[in-house]
């Protein structure tokens, strides 16, 4: 809160609420820096503090007690057991390493001991969590533009909110709270309370560097501002009547609030959304249906249509894991491994390439990113099934982007783990695959897997998609490419008599057209002779 600031006759501190405190295995509070509260006047007189930092370059947490100088200096060279401590240069009493009860001893020096065993279990509670962190980006996509990786409207969770053009969304996030409790039915500590108790639990799935510059009463303000804002605009967009003004503010900026809400590092742990849905529920199954699943392929579903029941066994770990699950769709194919081509599978096939031994490209029909593969068209032909993609826009390449760094980032093994897990990226990498040239790009257009005239040009769209080239290769792109070449395997001289038609098309044509006409003159020839 902004200390020389005095409180009005509505106006009341959020630090004063009382707040249940966490267990006792609950995240530990963390040393924060100073941050400021800048009252924004919302409603007459009535202000809630907004959420500002002061600085985030300060003091870090301090994970171990342990000072790193008073560690024996340490050797390179390996020690094993048995080894002179001469031939080391460690002293018998200070012996790092040694062989103790068939187990590798770290150090005699307990506290050492300690230190190491701590960053093992930490480490080991960042794999188990791998799933449900709200993660950076991958260093393998740190190259990529601000465009697909920074909010352009609202700051959601921590790590961007230190972007000055982002502070005006903060009035708007005070007035989403206002809703979410008058609209609840309950007090405002109560629904504080319960957010802020979640957020306790939650705060560890942040990155620790970003959380040792904030303080726990700081945390819970953002992720009870932040939830709430999150909760009013799931309304809006499923088509909810929320508060006139609300909308007002909302509404202008939904194609930005939009793109924002899809960023990785822009997400919110979705057990501190689900705490304000208990008190202010949303229609998920209408949010995600209507207005968010045909987001790629731009399709709308009827008003009238019940959506379908969402799989409750499903936990995402936030609305961008949430919204890829039902993007990417299921299936009961396991992906099998035994039938495999004799060649190499061949890293990239073009779409004209493609189209000259027989294999067509065709927009699948369930629009699900996961249903891609060959099928088998009469003897010589077959078709590539995709998921067609809308007008290819800034927005919908950053949706593909975010999901692609979700899978990156929660995926250790895309050969072990469920095929859904990966589909993203073998869906990106695969038509990187189909495009070399922007001819590939307009025979995407041609076969509607490119709908529309809008977006990015062939040349923008061209480069978009070899960006992604060097992605890791997932089952279903691994499946595709294995089809691909078995199929050219089986059908050797059928794929030479259809790329030497495909190449010559114009000449056969033309001679097609020539005969034609020859045949037509024939027949007019003949006509002329009966009727003498």
């Amino acid at each position: 809160m902004d200390q020389d600031g005095g409180w009005g006759p509505c106006e009341f501190q959020m630090a004063s609420w009382p707040v249940q405190e966490p267990a006792a295995e609950a995240w530990s509070p963390a040393a924060g820096l100073p941050v400021e509260y800048a009252s924004i006047d919302m409603f007459g007189s009535c202000s809630l503090p907004a959420y500002v930092p002061h600085s985030w370059g300060g003091q870090h947490l301090v994970d171990y007690h342990y000072s790193a100088a008073s560690l024996p200096n340490w050797h390179a060279a390996e020690v094993t057991e048995g080894q002179n401590s001469q031939e080391t240069g460690i002293s018998s009493n200070k012996q790092v390493v040694n062989l103790h009860s068939g187990e590798m001893k770290i150090s005699n020096d307990s506290r050492a001991s300690g230190v190491f065993e701590q960053v093992e279990c930490e480490i080991e509670a960042d794999i188990n969590m791998m799933k449900k962190k709200m993660h950076r980006y991958p260093p393998s996509l740190h190259a990529l533009e601000e465009r697909y990786t920074v909010p352009r409207y609202v700051a959601i969770g921590p790590y961007h909110h230190h972007r000055v053009h982002l502070r005006k969304a903060e009035k708007v996030k005070h007035a989403a709270a206002i809703r979410c409790v008058r609209e609840s039915g309950h007090l405002l500590e109560e629904l504080f309370s319960a957010v802020a108790s979640t957020a306790d639990k939650v705060r560890r799935l942040y990155d620790k560097d970003v959380m040792a510059g904030m303080g726990d009463d700081d945390f819970r303000h953002m992720m009870f501002f932040d939830a709430c804002f999150l909760v009013q605009y799931m309304l809006m967009q499923s088509g909810i009547q929320i508060d006139r003004s609300l909308r007002g503010l909302l509404g202008p900026n939904r194609i930005d609030i939009l793109h924002d809400v899809m960023l990785l590092e822009n997400q919110l742990p979705w057990e501190v959304v689900k705490t304000v849905m208990m008190f202010r529920s949303v229609h998920l199954g209408t949010f995600i249906y209507r207005y968010m699943k045909g987001y790629l392929q731009d399709r709308k579903f009827p008003k009238e249509r019940v959506p379908p029941a969402l799989n409750k066994d499903y936990k995402p770990p936030h609305l961008l894991g949430l919204l890829r699950y039902y993007t990417v769709g299921r299936t009961s194919d396991t992906i099998s491994t035994t039938v495999k081509p004799k060649n190499r599978t061949p890293i990239s096939v073009s779409a004209i390439e493609l189209a000259k031994i027989g294999i067509t490209l065709k927009a699948n029909k369930t629009m699900d990113l996961i249903d891609m593969g060959l099928k088998h068209k009469w003897t010589l032909f077959a078709e590539l099934s995709v998921a067609p993609l809308a007008p290819l826009d800034r927005d919908r390449a950053s949706y593909l982007v975010n999901m692609v760094a979700l899978e990156l980032c929660t995926v250790k093994s895309f050969s072990k783990a469920p095929v859904e897990d990966s589909v993203v990226c073998s869906y990106l990498l695969l038509l990187a695959m189909l495009v070399n040239r922007e001819e590939d790009v307009q025979e995407l257009r041609a076969r509607g897997l490119l709908k529309g005239g809008g977006g990015l040009t062939n040349e923008e769209a061209l480069h978009f998609f070899t960006s992604f080239q060097s992605l890791r290769f997932g089952p279903c792109y691994n499946r595709v490419m294995r089809g691909i070449e078995i199929y050219k395997e089986n059908r050797r001289m059928q794929t030479k008599l259809y790329a030497f038609c495909y190449n010559n098309k114009k000449i056969i044509a033309a001679v097609l057209t020539g005969i034609g006409v020859l045949v037509g003159i024939i027949g007019t020839l003949l006509s002329i002779k009966k009727s003498f």
